[in-house]
């Protein structure tokens, strides 16, 4: 697998290596209720899996991405500390409909702006590697961070599904937002 490392100001984005894979398990499944997944889509259970369920689970994954030429994985790092993971996958591969996501596991580093270089990098290096015409995140109308990340990184709102995410009593809007390569040229 190709070694990618994609250096920002203060974001790092690197491939998952086998020695990270116990903090990364930790911070996906170490808690019961873990604070990030109050906005990374709460509507759907977090399911624990013990580390050797994870390293199985990843193993699969990753001999899937090998196999289809993906890195769909790469983790964020501050000052050599993992803080969270941005990924891609196809909605659609033949149509070459391509999202990504990310998820910042450490509180501390919410609102500082690490999201944001992290996914202007990650796009970045998206439409330089992959021949794509968009890249698109989907999100929830409860989580008012990410579409503001979304849109100061280029992003539009292209689709709104109304009340159609139910999450601790109230009904919220599923967000669709997307770049196209040609907004992305002249934003950079």
């Amino acid at each position: 697998m190709e070694d990618i490392r994609i250096e920002g100001k203060r974001v790092s984005l690197r491939n998952v290596k086998e020695t990270d894979l116990k903090c990364l398990w930790s911070l996906k499944y170490g808690e019961v209720n873990p604070e990030w997944k109050k906005w990374d889509a709460p509507y759907f259970p977090l399911e624990l899996i013990d580390f050797a369920m994870f390293i199985d689970k990843e193993t699969k994954m990753k001999a899937f991405d090998e196999k289809i030429g993906a890195y769909s994985e790469l983790l964020l790092e501050v000052e050599d500390q993992i803080i969270g993971s941005i990924v891609y996958y196809w909605e659609h591969e033949p149509s070459r409909w391509l999202e990504i996501g990310i998820t910042i596991f450490e509180p501390t580093y919410w609102n500082g702006g690490y999201g944001t270089e992290a996914l202007k990098m990650y796009i970045g290096y998206l439409f330089e590697n992959i021949e794509i015409e968009r890249v698109g995140l989907t999100t929830w109308s409860g989580n008012t961070r990410m579409m503001a990340v979304g849109e100061k990184v280029g992003m539009q709102i292209e689709g709104r599904m109304r009340k159609c995410r139910y999450y601790d009593g109230i009904y919220y809007d599923s967000i669709r937002m997307g770049i196209l390569r040609e907004e992305w040229e002249i934003k950079k």
